[in-house]
């Protein structure tokens, strides 16, 4: 007789989903805050140029914090399902897919982030360009990913709603989480409209705005790897779950 492998426990899940959001959180926070808003001078090609090739180390590995976030992004979908999932299947699983698109979405953006190195790079097949024509084109690409960046984290906004409801509503994690998730995901949400609605409100708000979207992520990144699940209530649920007959169609 074959033994059944042992479930992995969902405080597993929970420790586990939480490095990974910390990776996420410190990889982004670094390309984000510490490279791309000290390199890019708005409205100033020349100098966003000069800035981007005198650090170009510190620029590539912005990128490569960039690709940490997608690889690390993936498992944490689905680490989220699994223990979200006990509250409302539905409602998780479309988290998932509003997940999976934003994560697309930010990896073909990346591009936009990298296409400066090869335009400032000197390659021969450019040279019909003059340096203030290559200049002027990276720096459309880098203000094109600010607005990728914004499309992302518009569909980004709708999962942490979706997260923050049902964190809410799961008895196992506390209420409180799932407000915070909730006014990240408002935050995010406000920021992008303001971004392609009304520039010079963005201005106006930006980033401030963001304050809470980081206390809010925070806040459920540190829980998840401090305190994570209570396993029992989670059990509870997911029995209660899989005894509830599916509608029928």
């Amino acid at each position: 007789m074959t033994n059944r492998p042992a479930e992995i426990s969902p405080q597993t899940y929970a420790r586990i989903g939480g490095v990974l959001y910390l990776i996420i959180i410190v990889a982004g926070g670094f390309a984000e805050a510490i490279v791309r808003s000290r390199l890019i001078v708005p409205g100033n090609a020349a100098a966003t140029a000069k800035n981007i090739m005198a650090s170009e180390w510190i620029w590539r590995i912005a990128f490569a914090g960039d690709l940490a976030i997608y690889v690390c992004g993936v498992p944490l979908v689905l680490i989220f399902y699994v223990l979200l999932n006990p509250v409302n299947r539905n409602l998780a699983l479309l988290a998932v897919f509003f997940n999976l698109v934003s994560l697309a979405i930010e990896g073909v953006n990346a591009l936009s982030h990298f296409a400066p190195l090869l335009l400032l790079g000197g390659a021969d097949y450019l040279k019909v360009f003059d340096s203030h024509q290559l200049q002027a084109i990276a720096l459309l690409f880098v203000t094109l990913h600010a607005y990728g960046f914004g499309i992302s984290l518009t569909i980004f906004s709708f999962v942490l709603l979706l997260e923050g409801y049902l964190i809410f509503n799961s008895g196992y994690f506390p209420k409180t989480l799932g407000v915070l998730v909730a006014i990240a995901a408002i935050c995010y949400l406000t920021n992008s409209l303001a971004l392609f609605l009304a520039p010079a409100f963005h201005a106006k708000i930006f980033p401030v705005i963001l304050i809470p979207s980081f206390i809010g992520e925070l806040s459920l990144c540190l829980w998840l790897l401090v305190i994570g699940v209570d396993v029992p209530m989670w059990e509870e649920k997911a029995k209660i779950r899989n005894l509830t007959p599916s509608p029928v169609p």
